[in-house]
């Protein structure tokens, strides 16, 4: 499921350096080879914090400092477990409920629900929504400002009439996501503070691979991943001739991303008046790299222009010559033998 995949969180810089999230994924699956039939992972700010799944029928911590949360709840994590142990068997419920709405009988198929808060430090607003898939399609939303849900899919337009008529349901959904998640969400940071607040800044360095090629921004090695980075003109910031790469992690669980800029229209004096902007969430001063050709970095070997080849490709040729001559003596020398042996 689409939404499920990559959620992308737009907004100022002013905005972007205060928001929370507390993010959880319910995954039953039927007939999928080597994988669990139901799976549950929680993620603040996009780390994972706890993982359930049936095989290990276990809810337990992936971060060390979530075992902080034992000191003052200290059978949090066995009650946790006994709660994802029965929604095992509602979600399995759920597949065979699908399965006969979309008429289908056996089969792979995948069943998934997310859940997501969010919490501004700053304003102490609250957000959230809840998010319904089934097969790799979005099946019923949400939203926590309507208080209503919505179905996408026909197939599920009975249950969305149902769950809309059903107001208790809809205040139950409204309290988790404005009240009981913001305050889980609130807990986690504060046992995580050190580790989920810090901030790691980059190394950013200019890029191209031929002198023909667009020029790449490249910064790696920032953390969090909630970033904005573009090139600006004169201060305005540019939209055209820019392609903005993705955010990939590094080894050591922070992040690298690039974009690039084509500057085949742009002549050598216009240079000066571009610079990359990199704005880390958190972080007041953004990183600033002027567009400097002396400073771009090459895979091409830059002393190869310069590099007297004549003094190297005149003695290759000579030996190659040589080499080929003295084969060439040693067939006729073998052809001209067998003739006289025959």
């Amino acid at each position: 499921m689409t939404i499920l995949v990559a959620l992308v969180l737009l907004g100022l810089h002013s905005a972007a350096a205060v928001i929370h999230t507390l993010k959880k994924f319910f995954t039953a699956s039927s007939q999928v080879p080597n994988f669990p039939e139901f799976v549950v992972v929680g993620m603040v700010n996009d780390v994972q914090i706890h993982h359930y799944d049936s095989n290990t029928m276990r809810k337990e911590p992936k971060q060390d400092w979530m075992n902080g949360i034992t000191e003052d709840d200290p059978h949090y994590w066995e009650r946790e477990t006994q709660i994802f142990m029965g929604l095992q068997q509602e979600f399995k419920g759920n597949i065979n409920i699908l399965k006969k709405r979309f008429n289908q009988t056996g089969g792979v198929h995948i069943f998934q629900w997310m859940v997501c808060c969010e919490w501004d430090d700053e304003t102490g607003e609250v957000d959230g929504f809840r998010q319904i898939g089934y097969d790799g399609e979005d099946v019923l939303s949400w939203d926590v400002k309507t208080n209503t849900w919505i179905a996408p899919k026909q197939q599920a337009v009975i249950t969305k009439n149902s769950w809309n008529n059903d107001k208790e349901r809809l205040a139950y959904y409204k309290n988790v996501l404005t009240q009981e998640c913001p305050d889980w969400l609130k807990k986690f940071m504060k046992y995580g503070r050190s580790s989920l607040m810090r901030t790691e800044l980059p190394s950013a360095s200019l890029l191209q691979k031929t002198p023909s090629s667009p020029v790449s921004c490249f910064a790696t090695g920032f953390y969090p991943d909630r970033v904005m980075m573009f090139w600006r003109k004169d201060g305005e910031e540019l939209h055209e001739n820019v392609e903005l790469g993705e955010i990939l992690p590094n080894h050591d669980g922070s992040f690298q991303m690039s974009v690039d800029l084509d500057l085949s229209s742009v002549t050598p004096e216009d240079w000066r008046r571009y610079e990359c902007v990199f704005h880390l969430s958190g972080v007041k001063d953004d990183i600033i790299t002027k567009l400097d050709k002396t400073a771009i970095q090459t895979n091409r070997d830059k002393s190869y222009g310069d590099f007297p080849l004549g003094a190297v490709i005149g003695p290759v040729v000579v030996l190659l010559l040589l080499v080929v001559s003295i084969a060439g003596y040693f067939i006729w020398k073998k052809n001209n033998n067998a003739s006289d042996t025959s």
